[in-house]
């Protein structure tokens, strides 16, 4: 599904890319239990860290590394200002549709970057490489913008699908009409594995918990200094 680049290995070493793809059936749809979940997890997330520093907050178990990745591209790691958001400025978790609602639970619970696609709107084969700073593409809200140098990016035969400092594309973006979902996580040197596979298999049972009858198709991690992927 995915093919690994040696560019992307040589550029980030230590770094992975953790990957979960399935196949939704919304035919027994079950949104509010999702939506209880993500009541309840706004709450822990409140009772956390509410009124803590965001200095503080930055020193987090993988925070640390993500917020260390953005300072090189002279950008602030958006999760912690969605974090923010959340505890202190009564927002809430992104919840309209159940895909992206998933996904946004499983980030701020383990603060690890995922993309969310539909994988029918992707062309050919799908790379995962380093950005040499020229390519362009449109990103969610419709800007078109140009990678930084060095950045990790997944791009099929027509464009960038994601960059990590600029985000997801809006050509492949998730819709109450995805069939198949594929979720990427970013993940920069420092974030132990098992802590990815946790991550993967949390946002699988948030996926499951509102379309229970769905199949999961791919659970992987990509690690640059391995050759051979991990099944989790």
């Amino acid at each position: 599904m995915i093919q690994i680049t040696g560019n992307w290995r040589s550029s980030h070493p230590g770094g992975a890319v953790g990957l979960l793809s399935i196949e939704i059936d919304r035919s027994q749809a079950q949104k509010p239990d999702l939506d209880r979940e993500r009541l309840t997890l706004e709450n822990q997330l409140r009772e956390q860290f509410q009124g803590v520093p965001r200095a503080e907050i930055r020193q987090l178990t993988h925070m640390q590394d993500y917020t260390q990745y953005f300072k090189r591209f002279k950008k602030s790691y958006h999760v912690l200002l969605q974090l923010d958001s959340i505890c202190n400025k009564s927002r809430s978790i992104p919840h309209s549709d159940a895909l992206v609602q998933a996904m946004f639970m499983a980030e701020m619970k383990s603060f690890i970057l995922t993309a969310g696609h539909d994988l029918d709107q992707t062309q050919g084969t799908i790379n995962l490489d380093s950005s040499q700073g020229d390519e362009v593409y449109k990103i969610l809200r419709g800007d078109q913008v140009t990678c930084k140098a060095g950045d990790m990016l997944m791009a099929d035969s027509q464009a960038v699908i994601c960059s990590v400092i600029y985000g997801q594309d809006q050509r492949t973006l998730i819709t109450q009409h995805t069939a198949i979902v594929l979720y990427v996580m970013y993940v920069p040197p420092g974030i132990d594995q098992g802590d990815i596979g946790k991550h993967i298999l949390d946002l699988e049972e948030n996926v499951l918990i509102a379309f229970p009858r769905s199949e999961s198709k791919l659970r992987q991690i990509i690690l640059a200094d391995a050759h051979t992927p991990v099944t989790v």
